[in-house]
């Protein structure tokens, strides 16, 4: 059933992020369209320092930190908005924490670094762990699964055990099917069609589709990122009637009213806006 669903808006203050890369680099566009983000609705802003997009290449521990850390600073100045940091870094986590984020998003579900999950018990702030088969760098070379719900689903417990075994509180701890990352457009449509599985294992599922590559099997005329903007709502959709607790999004306005009228026909009323920070 379709419930109350935030939505975390997407900030990648990187050169190359699939979508939207170069476009927010420098701290003034990006905080401008933090502050875009926020007005539209936005309940976090998921802060990128590193592109994830298939075939990415790595960044340095340094260079990452100099390009989410002024942002974070200069958000936290102007708004209380709760920040995630998607790195897979532990000492990029660490940093983004101190400096105001409360929210680790985590590609490599903890596994990238052996003393990530350590570092999450010891921030104590919420952490996603989101399934990948392999790398960004190879992810998208031929991945295979016999079962993919089955197997996403089971690897995502497994690491969600091990954060708690290192000391993660459970009430911390999100899942994330992890869209795009190591899947065929047909593996992705079946995590999308099998959300309840996830959804089932008790912990609240982030949903992020927006604007990803599996839209333009469906529709060859979304070549661009930008004209998947049917595709994410209705993958957002799909998402919110499963269960997931929040979708990720670079179209956060659109989103947000998608979501909105969703709840809105279901319930058979209009609840009060939220206010945003």
């Amino acid at each position: 059933m379709i419930g109350p669903v935030r939505v975390m808006g997407i900030l990648n203050v990187t050169p190359d992020s699939f979508s939207d890369g170069g476009c927010f680099q420098g701290p003034d566009a990006a905080l401008a369209h933090a502050k875009r983000l926020i007005t539209e609705g936005a309940d976090v802003l998921d802060i990128g320092g590193e592109s994830t997009r298939p075939g990415a290449t790595p960044v340095s521990e340094a260079d990452e930190l100099a390009r989410i850390i002024p942002i974070i600073h200069a958000i936290r100045e102007v708004s209380a908005i709760a920040l995630s940091i998607d790195t897979m870094k532990p000492a990029v986590a660490r940093a983004a924490v101190e400096a105001g984020a409360s929210i680790w998003n985590d590609v490599t579900a903890l596994s990238f670094a052996p003393d990530s999950p350590a570092m999450a018990a010891a921030l104590g702030c919420e952490v996603v762990l989101s399934h990948m088969q392999g790398a960004p760098a190879t992810m998208q070379t031929a991945p295979h699964y016999d079962d993919v719900v089955a197997e996403v689903t089971e690897s995502l417990l497994a690491r969600a055990k091990a954060a708690m075994a290192a000391g993660v509180r459970k009430e911390k701890i999100w899942l994330d099917p992890g869209i795009g990352f190591g899947k065929t457009a047909a593996h992705n449509l079946q995590l999308l069609a099998g959300l309840d599985r996830l959804v089932s294992l008790g912990f609240p599922v982030l949903l992020g589709a927006s604007r990803k590559g599996f839209i333009r099997a469906v529709d060859p005329a979304a070549s661009g990122a930008a004209a998947r903007l049917g595709g994410s709502l209705a993958a957002a959709l799909a998402g919110a009637a499963a269960g997931v607790a929040m979708v990720r999004a670079h179209d956060v306005a659109e989103t947000v009213q998608a979501l909105a009228v969703a709840h809105a026909i279901t319930h058979g009323r209009v609840d009060p806006a939220p206010e945003h920070a």
